[in-house]
């Protein structure tokens, strides 16, 4: 059983998650905003992570790139694993205008043309997981993820089908912390904000 703490911290806000676009395949910079978001990310992990040096992976993204470098994380390593669920044809669109086509879809509910099913991201977690849990008996883990994929991790930490991670906040530059309690996987702190 892992003995340390996995922590995901969700990339700071991007051009494009201003306006709520769906961004999976696409690399929008952070904006001035979000940098300061980031700096802040930095000092909320500094008060939750203990001494011991962490493993720290990151989506190839320009998003979870600088949110991990403005919040002084040194990335061990970048992961395609990592990356957004792949949102198809509404790459680019917001959820209104993907409304407006299919009244109703979520990428929760639905399917995802040209992109990635639940099911898919759902095996891309588990993998990344399972490569994980070995690292967290030795030492802390921390993930700079994306928002929707974040919410997937922690679904399945927690043994939830992927699609339960629609009930899971996770705000630009948040922090969320997993670990175990005796046996058992918990949640431990949910989207905190940067301080």
């Amino acid at each position: 059983m892992p003995e340390h703490h996995l922590f995901l911290l969700r990339h700071a806000l991007t051009e494009w998650s201003t306006v709520g676009r769906y961004s999976g395949r696409s690399d929008p910079p952070l904006t001035a905003v979000g940098e300061r978001q980031a700096h802040a990310a930095g000092r909320t992990y500094a008060l939750m992570s203990d001494d011991v040096p962490a493993l720290v992976l990151s989506s190839p993204r320009r998003a979870t790139l600088t949110t991990a470098e403005l919040a002084g994380l040194a990335v061990s390593d970048t992961t395609e694993d990592l990356m957004e669920w792949d949102y198809g044809i509404h790459e680019g669109k917001t959820p209104a205008e993907v409304h407006d086509e299919t009244p109703g879809w979520t990428v929760w509910s639905h399917p995802v043309p040209g992109g990635e099913s639940a099911e898919q991201v759902e095996r891309r977690a588990d993998t990344l997981l399972d490569r994980l849990r070995a690292e967290l008996e030795s030492r802390p883990v921390a993930l700079v993820v994306h928002g929707d994929f974040g919410r997937v991790l922690i679904a399945r930490w927690l043994g939830l089908p992927a699609t339960s991670g629609r009930w899971f906040g996770l705000d630009a530059a948040s922090l969320t912390v997993l670990g175990h309690d005796q046996r058992d996987p918990r949640l431990l702190h949910l989207n905190l904000p940067p301080s």
